[in-house]
């Protein structure tokens, strides 16, 4: 009987933890992982009381090594077969980088094709020294689907996508760094302290702000201007409580106390 890996979901005052969990597979994500997935980012996205998502996976030996391969034979045996498998996996990197509040990939080990593809949906990425960074599906005689293809497009651009995929070398986290692939490179010891770090800076700023600063920087990526009334819009923050505390805090020398509205 073939077992499935999990998705555990854990909640920590205003920070949410996403583990990725198949031991014996090195967190490879399998067809029912990728549905929790999808569920699991939809829910979080509209609870107010979640302020930052850690994603990462069980243990230290891998975030994910990819793609639940044993599938492949009975999930992508057919183009029927392979555009649903697809389109789950595709639904679950939209649920992920569609998240309302920022989420940091925490990385350790093995960080490879699917796992790479779930990373670059994340707002950052902090990685472990030793961990490692690839798509190596040349290999395996099969070629990245393009909509899951989009996000590393997006993170890294075309030449190191190329690179990747057309050597299906394996990066260290230094390269991966240098290449834009990694926000941050961290000691292996030290790695879980500085995302939860991290975690806790976002925490500490105002909730509303991180969503506006998350959809702006996405709208000024598409080509075109913006109008006049995006530009007032961006001023949305003028009628909320937190502003009049930030202000208030600042001015009183004081930590400010955001509520999110």
């Amino acid at each position: 009987e073939h077992m499935t890996g999990s998705i555990l979901c854990i909640r920590a005052q205003e920070i949410a933890t996403v583990t990725l969990s198949n031991p014996g597979k090195r967190n490879a994500v399998d067809h029912a992982m990728w549905q929790e997935i999808a569920a699991i980012f939809g829910n979080l996205s509209a609870d107010a009381g979640v302020r930052c998502v850690v994603l990462r996976g069980e243990g230290t030996q891998a975030f994910a090594a990819g793609g639940d391969i044993d599938e492949f034979l009975s999930r992508r045996d057919t183009l029927e077969h392979a555009m649903a498998y697809h389109a789950q996996a595709g639904a679950a990197l939209q649920a992920v980088f569609d998240c309302r509040q920022p989420t940091i990939a925490l990385i350790q080990g093995a960080c490879i094709g699917g796992g790479l593809e779930l990373a670059a949906q994340c707002d950052l990425r902090i990685c472990a020294a030793s961990s490692r960074f690839g798509a190596p599906v040349n290999k395996l005689g099969f070629s990245m689907y393009p909509e899951e293809m989009l996000g590393l497009l997006r993170l890294a651009g075309a030449p190191t996508v190329l690179e990747i995929l057309l050597e299906g070398r394996i990066l260290d986290a230094t390269e991966a760094l240098a290449k834009g692939l990694v926000t941050r490179v961290v000691a292996d010891t030290e790695v879980v302290a500085e995302a939860y770090a991290s975690a806790r800076r976002i925490c500490e700023g105002a909730p509303l702000v991180a969503g506006w600063h998350k959809q702006w920087v996405r709208r000024l990526q598409h080509d075109v201007p913006l109008s006049e009334q995006e530009l007032r819009a961006s001023f949305a923050f003028l009628d909320s409580e937190d502003y009049r505390e930030g202000l208030a805090a600042f001015l009183e020398r004081r930590e400010p106390k955001f509520r999110g509205r």
